[in-house]
């Protein structure tokens, strides 16, 4: 008997694949929805800080992570909170209300200067080795002849004043791209990473130029627990310190511009 559409009487082929696609189809969105609710969940009330309850539905169960390059491995249900407390004073009691600095907004890791709370342990390449180092551990590494080589160029702030000098190149071997620039401060000889974006190399002026921070201010960028070696947080707290000085940094540019 040829087939006809139907495995026994009064169930269509149809009708069972309809059912079949709906099934999985609200599945999917139950697991796409559990799995969402890992990262910024449980939501917290913005003035009090007060979470609210996570519910019975959508709790996503404990789930192991493998960490690459032998680091173990991490089991979690939600991501990791960040309970630092952040010197920061509210303008208004209300939900969604501004925050002010309440001491030094570039050094207290607020607002342009924030930070993410990443893994204290460097970057590293598929190999193993440190993604980023400094150009004294890789001889291989030359600037292009076409570029003006910064090493021993003096480094000024927005101020015009000379902070210090730069003393070598810190490189990403995953990408081939210089990343730092080391810089040594005057007076103290303390070394500091100055991140390339923020550091204009003026071929005719011939010196490293910052426009987000002023020369006293090199002092306190964070320093790096190892002379050769930069961690992912490191990383973070240097940029978010730079960053913060696109504000921080003077008076001025804390004001409105109307």
């Amino acid at each position: 008997m040829i087939f006809s559409g139907e495995f026994v009487n009064g169930i269509d082929l149809v009708d069972v694949c309809l059912w079949a696609f709906m099934i999985f189809f609200v599945w999917l969105i139950y697991y796409l929805q559990r799995e969402g609710m890992r990262e910024g969940y449980p939501l917290e009330e913005d003035p009090s800080g007060r979470q609210e309850a996570p519910g019975l539905v959508f709790v996503p169960p404990p789930k192991s992570f493998n960490l690459p390059n032998g680091r173990g491995t991490i089991e979690m249900t939600y991501g990791k909170a960040d309970t630092r407390d952040l010197a920061l004073n509210r303008t208004a009691p209300w939900a969604g209300s501004p925050f002010v600095p309440s001491g030094d907004g570039m050094k207290d890791g607020v607002g342009p200067a924030s930070y993410a709370m990443r893994a204290d342990v460097p970057d590293l390449n598929w190999d193993g080795q440190d993604r980023i180092s400094p150009y004294r551990l890789n001889p291989d590494y030359t600037v292009s002849a076409k570029d003006i080589d910064p090493r021993g160029l003096p480094v000024v702030g927005l101020d015009s004043r000379v902070a210090g000098v730069v003393t070598d190149l810190w490189v990403d071997r995953a990408e081939a791209i210089i990343r730092y620039l080391e810089v040594k401060l005057d007076g103290s000889g303390v070394q500091v990473l100055l991140p390339v974006p923020f550091a204009n190399i003026s071929k005719s002026r011939k010196r490293v130029e910052v426009a987000a921070v002023k020369a006293e201010h090199f002092a306190n960028v964070p320093r790096t627990k190892s002379p050769d070696r930069v961690t992912r947080l490191e990383e973070d707290m240097i940029s978010g310190y730079y960053g913060g000085g696109t504000l921080y940094a003077t008076p001025q540019r804390q004001e409105p511009w109307l």
